[in-house]
């Protein structure tokens, strides 16, 4: 029998760097788990894999100099003993399925909602406590490290009409930046107009993730000012 407390090490692959810090940011809440670096092209990921070893890699499949699928190759020829988690915009049926003869341990469509991308993680991260104190199998623990455990995701995550979740994770993160925000000054830091601002703010209002106050200043209409309700 075997255990082992050391945190697992995470490379992220993602050619949009905003979106790669969103994932660090939101990989940071998580305990267990260490980012490690973040590669935005294939040349940069292939570096970071040889140099750094991680654990597990989130890997996009669309980069500027490449495709994710040939970095999954590579790791599996070479027999890295690292896990991926697919992460893309990909819809194809093929490149699922070429992901699954690659041994992924999750295949997650992009805009990502961190809900969905958390449970994936937490089911990794119990995956591999179980696996440091097992001495045998028998067919349910098989059976219960193989099945997905997903089943209601889907409806655990639903957003609404209009509520994208990359552009959701931006807003969050601006109130790890800021105390409180306008639906005006959101709009500017995420690059978005007032009004779609607003209706993420609101959103997370409903949520019960953020509360609001009407702010008077000292000229013109009062608006409301948004900040992140104390745990």
């Amino acid at each position: 029998m075997m255990t082992n407390n050391k945190n697992i090490s995470v490379l992220i692959i993602e050619d949009d760097a905003g979106i790669a810090e969103i994932h660090r940011r939101n990989l940071m809440k998580i305990d267990g788990l260490e980012v490690i670096g973040i590669a935005t092209t294939k040349a940069e990921a292939e570096t970071l894999l040889e140099v750094l070893n991680p654990d597990l890699v989130l890997l996009d499949v669309y980069l500027p100099d490449g495709n994710g699928l040939d970095i999954l190759r590579d790791l599996r020829q070479k027999k890295h003993a690292c896990d991926v988690i697919l992460i893309t915009a990909d819809r194809e049926v093929d490149t699922l399925q070429e992901a699954m003869r690659g041994g992924v341990v999750d295949y997650l469509l992009k805009p990502v909602v961190f809900a969905r991308l958390e449970e994936s993680l937490s089911k990794y991260l119990k995956q591999k406590n179980k696996f440091g104190v097992l001495d045998d199998l028998d067919q349910s623990v098989v059976d219960s490290m193989i099945s997905t455990g997903t089943e209601n995701t889907a409806s655990q995550v639903r957003l609404p009409k209009g509520i994208d979740g990359v552009t959701l994770d931006k807003v969050r993160v601006l109130f790890e930046q800021h105390n409180e925000v306008t639906a005006d000054k959101a709009g500017v830091l995420i690059g978005a107009s007032r009004t779609t601002a607003r209706r993420y703010l609101e959103h997370l209002i409903s949520s019960g993730e953020l509360e609001a106050d009407l702010n008077y200043g000292t000229v013109g209409r009062p608006e409301r000012t948004y900040k992140k309700i104390a745990r």
